[in-house]
């Protein structure tokens, strides 16, 4: 049994917080880089070189990359063979907290959601936990703003709409954001599960790097066809037109009931945030 200490946790998430802010992790850099290269539309490599701009001048003068700084979503996967010195919850609310108000960072989440009084810190985070063998625990942050979240959809399909109503379910939610997800965006999906999971797994296939296909042949195969699709819709970086609407799609599944087909579709603008630290 391995004991970890809150004041480590609550460190290395203040740490996470800022770092997430300020820069993008190196397959999301890659990925716009390659996109720039590849744009067919004038005005679209034009709007994607800004952004390539606006990443160099954030993590060379410390200012968040956009300024909806997000509302803070953890996964916390904690190893069976760990003791967590304290309350696991309250350190990593800490975390966030010490983050947004040392990192200057927006605070943007209100205590109720009608009363919509700000908390003044961030807090509270969104944690989603998996126990997991082993004794170490591994924090993924991501920031999540609100421009991309709220063009997010679920949709309750029937088994029989299958794999093609699975498709237009996604594409139709990529159509109704438009440029209002600020893209290119990063889509996530999650297909199986109940109402709730495959919201869960959508939000999770966010945190995988870009680069990165489905292990799984009929994912991997819808994968690379809706992005190819949904570069072929015309919305372009910015909505202003071109070929580069989405940098990546991945797919998230999980087993389901005999009478449901769930699929969410969990938008990312292209400051597709996230940092994981191991402890």
């Amino acid at each position: 049994m391995r004991t970890i200490d809150t004041e480590t946790i609550i460190k290395t998430v203040s740490e996470m917080c800022i770092e997430a802010s300020h820069f993008l992790t190196p397959d999301m850099k890659e990925a716009l880089s390659k996109a720039t290269e590849s744009e067919i539309s004038p005005l679209g490599k034009q709007v994607l070189d800004q952004l390539s701009e606006n990443l160099r001048i954030a993590g060379e003068d410390m200012i968040p990359i956009c300024q909806d700084t997000g509302m803070a979503v953890i996964f916390a996967e904690v190893g069976s063979d760990v003791h967590v010195e304290g309350n696991l919850t309250d350190a990593i609310n800490e975390g966030v907290r010490r983050g947004y108000v040392d990192g200057y960072l927006r605070k943007s989440v209100v205590s109720d959601p009608l009363l919509r009084v700000n908390t003044g810190d961030n807090t509270p985070a969104v944690i989603h936990y998996d126990i997991v063998p082993g004794e170490k625990i591994k924090l993924t942050l991501a920031p999540k703003g609100f421009g991309s979240e709220n063009m997010s959809k679920i949709f309750m399909l029937k088994p029989a709409d299958g794999e093609e109503g699975v498709k237009s379910a996604i594409l139709s939610a990529v159509k109704d954001a438009g440029p209002n997800a600020c893209p290119p965006m990063v889509v996530g999906v999650g297909i199986g599960g109940t109402f709730e999971k495959c919201a869960l797994l959508a939000k999770k296939a966010l945190t995988r790097e870009v680069n990165k296909r489905s292990d799984i042949e009929w994912v991997r195969n819808m994968e690379e066809e809706l992005l190819d699709r949904i570069n072929r819709s015309g919305i372009g970086p910015g909505g202003l037109g071109g070929s580069t609407t989405a940098l990546a799609v991945n797919i998230n599944t999980y087993p389901t009931h005999i009478a449901g087909l769930p699929v969410a579709v969990n938008i990312c603008c292209h400051v597709n945030r996230h940092s994981v630290r191991e402890l």
